[in-house]
């Protein structure tokens, strides 16, 4: 019996996205208690205030307050956080008083290049300041998205960053029962 739901959003939208392969690899080193869903962006319209609330909005929302934490996976695009997951945030804080994520518990996992999302994930950390996420901050999951621990899908193919994924999931399943006290 899960005791505790996770809401993982992969900010890439690709098919072999490394980025939703590390959700799925969190979702598959999950501790005991703790069950992972992994919410599909793709369908959300750029927000609009102008447009009425489309459906897939309002699953998203229900589901993020459902959920007792959320596990982003940041991606970087030009030093920065993908608009597909800035997008979604931006969707979601329109509810009144912040409701599906104030308070909540998150992490942030990424894969890219280079120096794999540090800067992206910093980015990110300050949207989660005015969104009132209570971010886990440590152990941070860096990873490098050309590397051979990704294979062709976008799947995990490393022990090392499978057990850094595993430590993630368990420190997040910590933090949000710590902050449930």
């Amino acid at each position: 019996m899960s005791d505790l739901t996770f809401i993982g959003i992969s900010g890439s939208l690709r098919r072999a996205s490394r980025n939703t392969g590390l959700l799925r690899c969190c979702a598959a080193h999950l501790p005991e208690g703790v069950r992972m869903e992994i919410a599909d962006i793709s369908g959300l319209p750029f927000y609009n205030q102008d447009i009425e609330k489309p459906q897939t909005v309002k699953d998203l929302v229900a589901r993020v307050t459902a959920a007792d934490a959320l596990v982003l996976a940041c991606p970087e695009y030009n030093y920065s956080l993908a608009p597909a997951l800035k997008n979604a945030l931006d969707w979601l804080s329109r509810e009144p008083d912040l409701a599906p994520l104030t308070g909540k518990a998150a992490c942030i996992v990424g894969a890219g290049g280079g120096m794999g999302t540090s800067r992206s994930q910093y980015h990110l950390r300050q949207v989660c300041v005015y969104l009132n996420l209570r971010l886990l901050n440590r152990p941070e999951l860096f990873s490098n998205a050309f590397s051979a621990c990704f294979d062709d899908n976008g799947d995990v193919q490393d022990d090392g960053l499978t057990k850094q994924a595993t430590d993630v999931m368990q420190s997040l399943a910590q933090w949000t029962r710590q902050l449930r006290k």
